[in-house]
Parts: structure tokens; C-alpha cells; sequence
């Protein structure tokens, strides 16, 4: 049973989406530890521990806003490492990182305050 409503986000997960649209104009491709490497720049205030990254990404992913693919085992291989698994924003990630900013935004606008009409 989910504890939050649905397409909700975290912060954590608003920083991913953020991340995974600024990544896609860069030539290498995202995987979880350089997407932790870029949270750190942060200072540490959206990501506590690596365990809570890899269980938003996957949250992310079975929601829908990440795609994610292994590399080539060649690739890893010729590297002489392990393979490491990408992550790239779908278009539902694009559109609820979208909702997300429009509602953080709106947010910090100043309400109106009514008062009552008088006679």
C-alpha cells in the first residue's frame, strides 16, 4: 500500500528527472553512480545514502519516467569493470518533472488575501 498519493513526487526523485533531462545533452550516458556523484554536488541534501538512490530509480523506472538498458558487456568488459545499468527520461518523466517545477513554482507565489466587501 502506497503512503503517498499518486504522482507525487519526492524531492530525490524531482533531482533525478532535473538531472536525467540536463544529462541528455551531454555524450556519455547516466548510470547510478555518476547520477550519485552529481547528487553530492548538491551537498548532500537530496540523497542520504546510495541504497535510497537505486530504490527511487527503481520507483522511477516502474512508474514510467525512466527507460533504462544495460550497457554492452563489451563496453564493461574492455573497461575491466562491471556493467553498469542506464538511465535515460522518458516522456511521462518529462511531463511530470514538468507538473512538478509548474507546482513549485506556484507554490512560492504570494496568495491573494481576501477580505470581506464593505458596505
Amino acid at each position: 500500500m502506497s503512503r503517498r498519493k499518486d504522482g507525487v513526487l519526492l524531492p530525490l526523485e524531482v533531482r533525478i528527472l532535473e538531472l536525467a533531462e540536463q544529462w541528455e545533452a551531454k555524450p556519455e550516458p547516466m548510470y547510478g553512480f555518476s547520477l550519485a556523484a552529481a547528487l553530492s554536488e548538491d551537498g548532500g541534501k537530496t540523497l542520504t545514502a546510495h541504497g535510497t538512490l537505486y530504490k527511487a530509480l527503481s520507483r522511477m523506472t516502474e512508474a514510467g519516467y525512466l527507460t533504462t538498458e544495460w550497457e554492452d558487456p563489451a563496453l564493461a568488459e574492455t573497461e575491466r569493470r562491471p556493467r553498469r545499468r542506464l538511465y535515460r527520461i522518458s516522456a511521462d518523466g518529462r511531463a511530470a518533472f514538468s507538473k512538478a517545477r509548474t507546482e513549485a513554482t506556484s507554490a512560492l507565489l504570494p496568495r491573494p488575501v481576501l477580505r470581506p466587501v464593505q458596505p
